[in-house]
């Protein structure tokens, strides 16, 4: 591969920051009508609506925590793996400089920032060879306050009466959204795992939030699953940023993973309002985004 994909890719971390999908400004609108007219929980969605116009309309960041950049790249046979990591990781620093990201790679030893996003295993990159022609880049920016109450669950659970069903996985979901309070950002959206291992499921959960909220499970169970979690979490009166209400999710959406038998583990990545995804896609010379 010799085309350099350094500016496509700073332009792709751009739109993640500054433009809230579609689907989720719709969906936050959405809420807003769902509210009691001048309670605490419409008012919060006021004002995210009106974060989301300024920041769309000027190009800054939806949120000061810009969060982790991780990107998900599928790439054709002979593109080169190492020269895609090189120039993801030139245009976080170029990102960074222009103000698109905040400076967040931190040194977990010596706690020195490196002050353009990039550091050991940072940002966060999985690549995927498959047999199609072009290249596809989904990035996702992950705030730090939602990722502090993502969480899982080793199944079963007595202590919630979870067993090793997905009744048991409606449980421990349900105990997360509980605990995680207004601390997440509400309203979010859940991306769930089910099996894998420890690390595997929590790439796995993440992944799940690439998903457009109007994608629909192709397992039944698990679109009839996420609907129940939608519904019950929002039952719940935690509401936009823990202020009360009726609109806690978005959206949930559940991937499954094969597993060892002694192990039955459920992620649950916690995604606030600021789902803030975008895709880019490269068919020789022609790039489009999403």
């Amino acid at each position: 591969m010799t085309q350099d994909l350094t500016d496509a890719f700073v332009e792709l971390i751009r739109r993640a920051s500054t433009q809230l999908p579609a689907d989720m400004e719709q969906a936050i609108r959405d809420a807003r009508e769902n509210e009691e007219p001048g309670s605490a929980a419409q008012g919060a969605l006021d004002t995210i609506i009106q974060n989301v116009e300024l920041a769309r309309a000027n190009a800054t960041p939806i949120c000061q925590d810009t969060g982790t950049p991780i990107f998900e790249i599928h790439y054709p046979p002979g593109v080169s793996t190492r020269q895609l990591a090189d120039q993801i990781r030139r245009a976080c620093a170029i990102a960074t400089e222009r103000a698109y990201l905040r400076p967040n790679a931190v040194n977990s030893l010596t706690g020195e920032n490196s002050g353009d996003n990039t550091g050991i295993d940072f940002p966060t990159m999985h690549f995927t060879e498959w047999d199609d022609d072009g290249i596809q880049v989904d990035l996702l920016l992950k705030g730090g306050g939602c990722e502090n109450v993502s969480t899982q669950y080793k199944l079963p659970d007595a202590g919630l009466g979870a067993g090793r069903d997905l009744e048991g996985v409606r449980r421990v979901v349900l105990d997360a959204v509980n605990q995680a309070q207004g601390l997440g950002c509400a309203p979010g959206v859940l991306g769930i795992a089910v099996g894998g291992d420890r690390g595997a499921s929590y790439i796995k959960s993440k992944q799940q939030l690439l998903r457009p909220l109007e994608d629909n499970n192709s397992e039944p169970e698990l679109a009839a699953l996420e609907e129940q979690i939608l519904a019950e979490g929002n039952e719940l009166g935690i509401g936009p940023m823990g202020f009360g209400g009726s609109t806690t999710l978005l959206g949930v959406k559940i991937g499954t993973m094969h597993r060892l038998p002694a192990s039955y583990f459920v992620s649950i990545a916690y995604m606030c309002w600021a789902n803030r995804r975008a895709s880019m896609r490269i068919v020789g010379e022609d790039i489009s985004y999403a």
